[in-house]
């Protein structure tokens, strides 16, 4: 990023807000992703419908990857000064949606043992059915002979 980098305000941001010029605000960040419009990923409308809002919690709820983030700092053109945020967009750190605990420790645990043994359990009924139905088809042909 460069270090002279420009202060906007929420207003100067939310102007930039169609195909031909699209500016987000990532973490009090600007970003003009205009050329990035064609290539990303999740389409353009993505990052359209993330124009004229603090797009934070929608760039971190999709889960970037680290080179995402990375490529993104092409596309830095400064600061948004956040107290030129309305009220109802301003960026505020998410709550946690769990609370770490003991409980949700162990809860995490049996949900685990389920994923590893219920495939088990489906696959030895498959067997044992497959196994009794064939036994069961072949004596009676024995006992006739």
């Amino acid at each position: 990023m460069a270090s002279n980098y420009k202060t906007f305000t929420f207003e100067e941001v939310a102007k930039h807000n169609h195909k031909k010029d699209c500016w987000i605000i990532v973490n009090a960040k600007v970003y003009d992703v205009t050329p990035f419009l064609d290539e990303h990923p999740g389409g353009d409308e993505a990052l359209l419908s993330a124009a004229e809002k603090d797009a934070t919690v929608d760039f971190e709820d999709v889960g970037h990857s680290d080179s995402a983030v990375e490529m993104m700092q092409s596309y830095f053109v400064g600061e948004v000064d956040t107290s030129t945020l309305p009220s109802e967009v301003k960026h505020t750190p998410a709550p946690p949606t769990q609370a770490h605990g003991v409980g949700n420790q162990s809860s995490g645990f049996v949900v685990k043992i389920l994923q590893f043994l219920l495939p088990l359990l489906i696959l030895g009924v498959a067997f044992a059915l497959q196994y009794y139905g064939k036994r069961s088809k072949v004596e009676p042909h024995e006992s006739q002979t």
